[in-house]
């Protein structure tokens, strides 16, 4: 499978990805009690998301232990750890670092296709919908919207646990660069950061976002 998480994260970061849904039988007891009572889709990329966490984490030489949902659902790291999880129709992936180097992760994984109808209204500022419109115009062939709802939750996964507080869509102003395949975040409340920058792709059927800062 195309290293395609790897391809917009720095190599600091370590990351595994999936198209398969696998871990089920590595949940810990506290991890299988959260999902006990879910429907099987649920279960399922529950369990093959915590395989890619597991599996990126062994690279930094840490210890499998559970990875369980906290406040918001925002995954509980081990001691010293940032990271970020996402998973969409056909792939799973995660995202860890040391604290220190790294103080926050989101990443986030889509289908490469137009938002449904409406969504884009909800989520875009005005500046944001006319970016869209003219990234459509001059190509076509990447779903800009998509890209942008990617990004602004990568931004919301960052935010989160440096914040620890909600954010809403329009409480982020993002700009795409198309051609560095980057973007770049501000926000638009008070907050312990007023900027992100990070960086997409669009392969394989899917759009990719990540912030690592």
């Amino acid at each position: 499978m195309t290293d395609l998480l790897g391809a917009i994260v720095p190599d600091h970061v370590s990351w595994a990805q999936t198209r398969d849904d696998r871990g089920g039988d590595e949940l810990f007891p506290q991890e299988r009690a959260v999902v006990a009572r879910a429907v099987a889709k649920r279960r399922t990329e529950f369990a093959a998301v915590r395989w890619c966490a597991r599996a990126a984490l062994a690279r930094l030489g840490v210890a499998p232990e559970p990875i369980l949902p906290g406040v918001r659902g925002a995954p509980g790291w081990p001691a010293g750890i940032v990271g970020s999880m996402t998973h969409c129709a056909g792939y799973r992936a995660a995202a860890v670092a040391r604290r220190g180097p790294v103080r926050t992760i989101g990443v986030d994984a889509e289908p490469a296709a137009a938002l449904p109808d409406g969504v884009l209204d909800a989520i875009a500022l005005p500046e944001e919908a006319a970016m869209v419109a003219r990234l459509a115009a001059a190509d076509p062939a990447v779903p800009w919207d998509r890209l942008l709802f990617s990004a602004k939750e990568s931004v919301y996964k960052a935010w989160f646990p440096l914040a620890g507080t909600f954010l809403e869509f329009h409480q982020a102003r993002l700009s795409v660069d198309a051609q560095a395949r980057e973007f770049t975040a501000e926000l638009l409340v008070a907050g312990p950061v007023d900027r992100f920058t990070g960086r997409w792709l669009c392969a394989d059927g899917l759009i990719l976002t990540a912030i690592v800062a």
